[in-house]
């Protein structure tokens, strides 16, 4: 399978990203199997990065085969929508940098901006953890696999990178 990480800069050699920030799934190296998606977020970044530096950062989406049946003796954790299980991970992982899951990888749907409002909703206590999956049902929401482990990290393979065309 063919997956993508959009960013600054070509990543032959992915790793786990440690932050102060939490992050849908924890600490990982995360990537999606859609491309526009990938784009979307590198040419993000690279606008965000270029307003810090001050100079132009220019988008980079890497591609990676993804070696799934190697994957296979590994703790995989799939979620196909946005559940209650799927919606305590990710309020746990957010809100608590200092948890670490038993999941090699974790596959599942990100919490973007529209997402990420309910669930932040949801660790502030103004709307109930039902009411927030009943409502992320109608939501269209984008997917992430992310590798949380080095042993994940080692069904990578770094295929290609390139800079995704920029429209204004």
């Amino acid at each position: 399978m063919i997956l993508y990480h959009g960013g600054c800069e070509e990543v032959r050699a992915p790793r786990v990203i440690v932050s102060e920030l939490g992050r849908d799934f924890g600490f990982a190296f995360y990537t999606t199997d859609i491309r526009a998606q990938a784009e979307r977020w590198a040419i993000r970044k690279a606008r965000i990065e270029s307003r810090r530096r001050r100079s132009a950062v220019l988008p980079v989406v890497n591609l990676y085969e993804w070696d799934e049946e190697a994957a296979g003796s590994m703790a995989v954790k799939r979620f196909d929508n946005p559940d209650m299980e799927w919606l305590d991970l990710v309020v746990r992982c957010r809100s608590d940098v200092s948890y670490r899951h038993a999941y090699d990888i974790v596959i599942g749907k990100i919490a973007n901006d529209n997402v990420g409002e309910t669930v932040s909703y949801v660790m502030q206590g103004i709307m109930r953890r039902e009411d927030a999956v009943e409502r992320l049902r109608f939501e269209k929401i984008n997917n992430q696999i992310a590798f949380c482990t080095e042993a994940a990290l080692r069904t990578l393979r770094f295929a290609e990178s390139y800079h995704p065309e920029v429209t204004r």
